[in-house]
């Protein structure tokens, strides 16, 4: 290498190069990405965002979408908080905003129960237990890639990071944020 500093400063490696992209607000990543996202995705889809009811707003025909994944072999997976639960009570009263928490679980569970049941698609509530900590972090998985936003502190999802994060080892950024949402999905209650 003739310039090694130079170079290390502009090449990611290790475990940032798994890191496509980041945006300091969710609403700044374009819906063309979750679109070209979901699009892309043949094994995976895994919705872990507590609420996730944005999805029907930014993504056009998103239920047909879904549904053509399913029957193409795609898994499908809603992971929501429970509407009624603590965590969620304590999130409104935190959030402070006229779109609660609790509506946006609901409006996600009544999309997802206008398509009527869909062999590949699957839903599930966190348990309370896990609550706390599904609140904290959502993880949308499209196969080998994922958008990741952990919330900080009173601010509602689209006010807070996303992280684009694409899976080039074992053990990586990916996996660990992955491995957080399977964890949640394991001890969550079927809908």
């Amino acid at each position: 290498m003739l310039w090694p500093k130079s170079v290390a400063e502009r090449v990611k490696t290790g475990a940032d190069r798994e890191i496509v992209r980041s945006y300091p607000y969710r609403s700044a990543c374009p819906s063309t990405v979750w679109g070209d996202l979901v699009g892309r995705a043949n094994g995976e889809l895994f919705f872990a965002g507590y609420t996730n009811y944005f999805l029907w707003t930014q993504q056009p025909a998103f239920a047909a979408t879904l549904r053509a994944k399913a029957e193409a072999g795609c898994r499908v997976r809603f992971l929501v908080g429970d509407p009624e639960g603590e965590a969620t009570c304590r999130r409104e009263a935190v959030e402070g905003v006229a779109l609660s928490v609790s509506t946006r679980i609901r409006m996600t569970l009544d999309e997802l129960a206008k398509m009527g049941p869909v062999e590949g698609v699957e839903v599930r509530t966190s348990a309370a237990p896990d609550a706390a900590s599904h609140i904290a972090l959502s993880v949308f998985r499209f196969d080998g890639e994922a958008l990741v936003t952990p919330h900080l502190a009173r601010l509602v999802g689209h006010d807070s990071p996303l992280l684009h994060l694409k899976r080039y080892e074992s053990g990586g950024m990916f996996d660990r944020f992955v491995e957080h949402a399977e964890e949640l999905w394991a001890g969550a209650a079927a809908v």
